[in-house]
């Protein structure tokens, strides 16, 4: 029994990262109909950001705390940065394209983020520093759950509150939900379509930065190619759950990240991906849209 609740914590915390990306993934697609394939790739410069910021921070003799506060804010901040330059850069000059313009941007936006942190790093693995310190009331549980996957799935949980509070009560929120609606309308009633779509592709980039931070500090390495990785197991997540759903990207990501873990726990590491993606196929068979997807209706 202990192990299957150490394989259910597990799948928990592999979930809430898939999460913290796949948000991204699924708000981009609900604001402007397409998948950002670079989005991965901020996930690990987010990731290389609280490297090099939490090293500087502990070479300067910072408190622990501040190092993890100003860490998580210079990776969101930065992160964010990228996400509005890859918007301005691969999405908005190509808004009234051809559907597969933006769709080819995106794949060299990717390729050449990764290949710009491979130049400007090292393709090795880089060790990353244990920002998450064990909790000492843990340790009657910790072959259970360690510290570091309580601080995510905690982490997790308030991001989740505070994005669908910003969605459900601001202003802001209910831009975007206006501009996820009807692009056109929303621009006739006086929003900033361009404002809102840039601040999605901010949000969702600090996010998954977010997540980066919190793996990398559980795993204890990183390298260039985690984002790729990374973005393809999210974006399964957020197709799972129904691409464009926020609460579908989360249920997916939780369904995926528990079946990657029981599927490495029960028969082997190695059929972790073929479970995960079998059961993508078995759910898009009969729920075409995902989980929570609603099938949308094309005029002609």
């Amino acid at each position: 029994m202990d192990y299957f609740i150490e394989l259910f914590f597990s799948g928990l915390t592999r979930g809430s990262i898939y999460a913290l990306i796949a948000l991204g993934y699924t708000m981009v697609y609900g604001i402007i109909g397409l998948i950002n394939f670079a989005h991965g790739e901020i996930y690990m410069i987010g990731a290389f950001t609280a490297l090099i910021v939490s090293t500087v921070l502990s070479i300067f003799g910072f408190p622990l705390p501040a190092i993890i506060i100003l860490t998580l804010l210079a990776s969101a901040i930065w992160a964010a940065a990228y996400g509005y330059t890859v918007e301005k850069i691969a999405y908005q000059p190509l808004r009234n394209a051809p559907r597969l313009s933006p769709l080819i941007s995106a794949i060299g936006m990717s390729m050449f983020l990764q290949n710009y942190v491979l130049l400007a790093q090292t393709p090795d693995f880089l060790p990353f520093p244990a920002l998450i310190p064990d909790f000492d009331f843990m340790e009657p549980y910790a072959a259970t759950i360690g510290s570091s996957d309580l601080v995510i799935l905690v982490t997790t949980a308030v991001v989740m509150l505070l994005l669908t509070w910003l969605i459900k009560f601001t202003r802001t929120g209910k831009a975007m939900r206006a501009t996820a609606q009807d692009r056109k309308m929303a621009m006739l009633v006086g929003i900033n379509v361009d404002n809102v779509i840039s601040i999605t592709f901010i949000i969702g980039s600090a996010l998954a930065a977010i997540g980066g931070l919190l793996i990398a500090a559980h795993i204890g390495q990183i390298n260039f190619y985690i984002g790729f990785i990374a973005g393809i197991k999210a974006f399964t997540a957020a197709v799972l759950g129904g691409i464009g759903s926020i609460p579908g990207a989360v249920l997916g990501s939780f369904i995926l990240g528990l079946t990657e873990a029981f599927a490495t726990g029960y028969v082997s590491s190695d059929y972790e991906d073929v479970f995960a993606f079998s059961l993508l196929v078995l759910i898009l068979i009969f729920r075409p849209a995902g989980l929570l997807g609603k099938a949308t209706i094309e005029k002609v």
